[in-house]
């Protein structure tokens, strides 16, 4: 098997430089329509935007990124990605990023030039009352995504997956959390076996899902709003608690819980996300512990367990005033 080329900063330079010289297909203007971020020898600044030896996604001046496959199976989501996210954008209320320029920049792996969406990372930025309201928009806008078409542009189906399961695998990670003192086990007796049978999806309820609506992937303003959502390649049909659960991690269980109401979803929904968020965020401490790369994990597991009270829905017997 032939190895994939590492991609350098001479590498990313010579492909912006290609695509300013094709006129327009790559950032669609002169040099002084493109604005700031000039490099000393010419051309837009480029950086990388992500740490790491092999950065894939960089920064090209102040209006574009650029990202770039790493093997096949990327190329494939970013192809696919480009299609999907043409799909999304009518449906919802934030923006979506647009591809400018795309292509290969390297033999069968691909790239693409974005336009930049104005705003900072939702893990330097909180979100605001009106910011929820945005998000309500997203998830109410991905419900609306017809699936036929989702699945036609090659975007998967995912199962449910199994809360019990999810269940067990936290219990045995809130134990080594506790020897450590980094969190109270007990807290996990809340979800008992009958109340993650009780979780399980339901039939015939699966939505387009983005399934990585990370801090890192929601772009917000000053003022709290959501401006904008990145990172589409991971979408799935599949179940709607997913999203919740993702945005209970970023924004916190009140925030995601509130945001999902709005869009219309009920207390199974919204209880079966918390729990996906807060088992998720128990395994993935526990996981980080052997790593001491704990800073992430651990705010993803204070959002996630953020006290929370779900006023009966659905089910008259339904209120959990001990979340």
């Amino acid at each position: 098997m032939t190895q994939a080329p590492t991609p350098t900063a001479d590498t990313v330079r010579r492909l912006v430089l290609s695509l300013l010289e094709d006129g327009g297909e790559g950032t669609a203007g002169t040099r002084d329509e493109r604005g700031g971020g000039t490099a000393r020898n010419g051309g837009p600044d480029i950086r990388p935007a992500t740490g790491g030896a092999e950065p894939t996604t960089w920064w090209v001046g102040t209006r574009h990124v650029l990202r770039l496959a790493a093997d096949r199976e990327a190329t494939v989501r970013r192809r696919r990605e480009l299609r999907l996210r043409d799909l999304v954008r009518p449906h919802v209320p934030v923006a979506v990023p647009a591809s400018v320029a795309h292509g290969e920049w390297a033999p069968g792996l691909a790239y693409t030039l974005d336009t930049r969406l104005p705003g900072g990372s939702g893990e330097r930025h909180d979100v605001s009352a009106v910011g929820e309201a945005d998000l309500a928009g997203l998830l109410t806008g991905l419900r609306e995504v017809p699936v036929r078409q989702a699945e036609t542009l090659g975007v998967p189906r995912a199962a449910p997956r199994s809360l019990e399961s999810l269940r067990r695998a936290a219990v045995r990670a809130a134990g080594r959390l506790g020897e450590a003192d980094e969190f109270d086990a007990a807290r996990l007796h809340q979800l008992t076996p009958q109340a993650a049978a009780q979780l399980a999806a339901q039939p015939g309820s699966a939505v387009l899902t983005h399934r990585a609506l990370t801090a890192g992937h929601l772009v917000v303003g000053a003022d709290g709003r959501v401006r904008g959502v990145l990172g589409w390649s991971a979408a799935v049909v599949g179940d709607p608690a997913e999203d919740i659960a993702g945005l209970a991690l970023a924004v916190g269980a009140p925030a995601a819980v509130r945001a999902a109401t709005l869009a219309g979803y009920g207390a199974r929904p919204c209880l079966r996300g918390l729990w996906l968020a807060r088992c998720d965020a128990v395994v993935d401490l526990a996981g980080a512990l052997t790593t001491q790369d704990t800073a992430l994990p651990r705010t993803r597991l204070r959002h996630a367990w953020e006290p929370i009270l779900l006023e009966r829905v659905t089910d008259p017997g339904a209120t959990d005033d001990a979340l």
